[in-house]
């Protein structure tokens, strides 16, 4: 089974791809010991048209290629695509466009949460997927028959499921649904990961300026290590240390060296004294310099009751409209439903709004209730 292995070969594969309406998308990658994901492979196919690349040969440019992912007249089709995307926003700092999400397509045509690649196809196509080959070193040179065989199925049954969900999304109306969903995977934000946000991705109870100001400094600095070395965060510092030194603040080694979640001996590391550095700038930091945090929701007393309702609500109006109940709600959504007089949830808004986010006003003031019949919850309007 032929790798594209030189710039001559991919510029002929993307001249066909080119001519195809729509072309499926996928890649293997490693990041378990880096930073940045290594992409070994991208498999993709058109309509009698389908090949793989090599990223990691040495007399290729991928260039025409990532030409292809921008191509506005031609739909690029991919599953649960965010780690591709963030790997070819990366490299070359593109974001397929325009793009379709299987894994959206299939939560909109009720499918269920966040369905898997196998199930998918399974749904679909009734197809097999072979997972003989899934947690392979797709960095080893070189690739096995079944290897590339395995690749390449995930593209070629790719084809059959794309074109089964878009028939279904012509039928239910629910294209603007999709594209809608879609919009957030095209948004660049997404995708970077500057150290100035790191702290964004960790939960923080304490919000006192002290403690924001050093979790903020030492994330950053945590990020910044990652990205220079190429290592996980985790190597660097795992969260539970960042979240201890944003408590302590420790000023020296010696009060570095006490705190439990710092792996022991880190103090007289060579990195200890840049990151002891990053608590000091953080401690100092005024307040009126510190970024607007939201203030802790808090729920009102006596909810809980009401939420419950709410979930039986959003999985009875799921199953009605056959749309996965995360792409509608979740818990949080249902919380502020109950607790606040005007909800700023994304349950409120458009098609979400339609389907479920005033059935459940209506629920919370009284103008619905539920009740059973022939062992299925229904709904039943109220005069009040």
């Amino acid at each position: 089974m032929k790798l594209i292995s030189t710039t001559e070969e991919l510029e002929a594969l993307c001249a066909e791809l080119a001519a195809c309406p729509y072309i499926t998308v996928d890649t293997e990658f490693l990041r378990e010991s880096t930073f940045w994901p290594i992409l070994c492979l991208i498999q993709t196919a058109g309509h009698n048209v389908e090949g793989m690349i090599d990223p990691l040969a040495e007399d290729i440019d991928l260039q025409p290629f990532y030409d292809l992912l921008v191509n506005p007249h031609v739909l690029k089709v991919m599953h649960g695509c965010r780690q591709d995307v963030e790997i070819f926003h990366h490299l070359a700092g593109v974001i397929p466009t325009p793009l379709f999400d299987t894994q959206i397509a299939a939560m909109v045509c009720g499918f269920g949460d966040a369905v898997g690649y196998e199930t998918l196809i399974h749904k679909t196509t009734n197809g097999k997927v072979d997972k003989a080959s899934r947690f392979t070193d797709w960095s080893h040179r070189p690739l096995s028959d079944a290897q590339l065989t395995y690749a390449l199925s995930d593209v070629t049954h790719l084809r059959d499921a794309y074109e089964y969900l878009e028939e279904t999304l012509e039928k239910n109306g629910r294209r603007a649904w999709l594209e809608e969903e879609s919009n957030l995977l095209s948004d660049p934000e997404v995708y970077l990961q500057s150290p100035e946000n790191a702290w964004r991705r960790l939960r923080m109870q304490d919000r006192r300026p002290i403690v924001l100001g050093v979790l903020i400094e030492v994330a950053k600095w945590r990020d910044a290590e990652a990205q220079s070395r190429n290592v996980p965060r985790n190597r660097v510092l795992k969260d539970d240390a960042i979240r201890e030194l944003a408590l302590q603040a420790p000023k020296d080694k010696t009060a570095l060296a006490r705190l439990r979640a710092v792996p022991r001996g880190f103090e007289n590391s060579r990195h200890a004294e840049t990151l002891l550095e990053a608590v000091a700038i953080g401690r100092n930091k005024k307040p009126e310099d510190l970024p607007d945090v939201p203030a802790a929701v808090v729920n009102r007393p006596g909810i809980g009751p009401l939420v419950e309702l709410l979930k039986v609500l959003l999985k009875q109006r799921s199953e009605e409209t056959q749309v996965a109940p995360k792409l509608i709600a979740n818990v949080a959504d249902l919380e502020r439903i109950a607790s606040d007089s005007e909800p700023d949830v994304p349950a409120m808004r458009g098609w979400r709004r339609e389907i479920f986010g005033q059935y459940a006003l209506d629920l919370k003031q009284g103008r619905l209730a539920l009740a059973s019949e022939n062992d299925m919850v229904i709904l039943v309007a109220r005069d009040v």
